[in-house]
């Protein structure tokens, strides 16, 4: 995504907004993929900050983690509470103002490639700029049920709860862990450690934040993502690898945890690769 800060003059923006005019003491966010083109009213000098979309999901998870169990639910959340794909901040020029030594000292080790010497110092400097422009974006309100948190699929497991989890809930994560190509259902597992299945996913979503099935699918394209990349398997000979005996399904769920397709997921990193000899 894009934040744009106006520091001089102005310009007329043609986006999913329609048209504006945007002058100084205004900023601009955009969301990924969103096309905005501008017409300088004489002349228009801009800052603009460019924001991975991985980094604002983590900053938005962190933010709400009281909220959220998961990085999925996280960028769930964020699709839902930041569902305009475009807006203009009016901040006023004297709030605007604040943020130009940021923004000079931003760009300075941008330009210089201190990336790595400077990474603290950077990330401080857009916490600075955040607190002051995100009080301003227009938010949409959102609830969530615990029940559909412990049902979305994670791709890390997050864990703040510092109650010792149930010896039960060690067990079947213990189980899981050590054989996720097993035919695991919630019947088999509670039998295990002589609890109903009631019982043992609640007591091992308060665990681990995830029903037991949905952490064995985590588990599980866990480790189909490493065969892909490690590996020259197939994708449906690793899709059996880590349990899934239909392709369809293991699409579906890695598709759901990764963002992207199995096929695609192998032909990035073989992208990658290649492109790094």
């Amino acid at each position: 995504m894009k934040v744009i800060v106006v520091r001089d003059g102005s310009a007329l923006l043609f986006s999913e907004f329609g048209q504006r005019i945007v002058t100084v003491g205004e900023v601009v966010v955009l969301g990924a993929n969103v096309l905005c083109a501008s017409e300088p009213e004489g002349h228009i000098t801009t800052t603009t900050i460019y924001l991975d979309t991985d980094f604002v999901i983590d900053q938005v998870f962190w933010q709400h983690a009281w909220l959220l169990r998961d990085r999925l639910d996280a960028q769930r959340f964020t699709e839902a509470v930041y569902s305009e794909p475009s807006q203009v901040l009016r901040l006023g020029e004297d709030r605007a103002g604040m943020l130009m030594p940021w923004l000079d000292e931003l760009v300075a080790h941008s330009i210089d490639g201190g990336f790595g010497p400077h990474f603290h110092r950077m990330q401080a400097l857009w916490f600075l700029i955040a607190d002051v422009v995100t009080p301003f974006i227009k938010v949409t309100p959102i609830r969530q049920s615990r029940t559909q948190r412990a049902h979305s699929r994670p791709t890390l497991p997050r864990c703040r709860r510092f109650a010792p989890a149930r010896d039960e809930a060690h067990q079947t994560r213990a189980a899981l862990t050590s054989d996720i190509a097993s035919n695991w259902t919630l019947d088999i597992l509670s039998t295990r450690v002589h609890l109903s299945p009631k019982q043992l996913s609640r007591v091992f979503t308060e665990a681990y934040g995830k029903t037991p099935l949905a952490y064995l699918t985590m588990l599980r394209v866990e480790e189909m993502a490493h065969l892909l990349r490690e590996t020259d398997l197939t994708i449906d000979a690793a899709a059996r690898r880590v349990g899934w005996a239909s392709r369809s399904r293991a699409n579906e769920a890695f598709q759901e945890c990764v963002g992207m397709t199995p096929s695609e997921y192998r032909r990035m990193h073989l992208t990658g690769a290649t492109g790094s000899r």
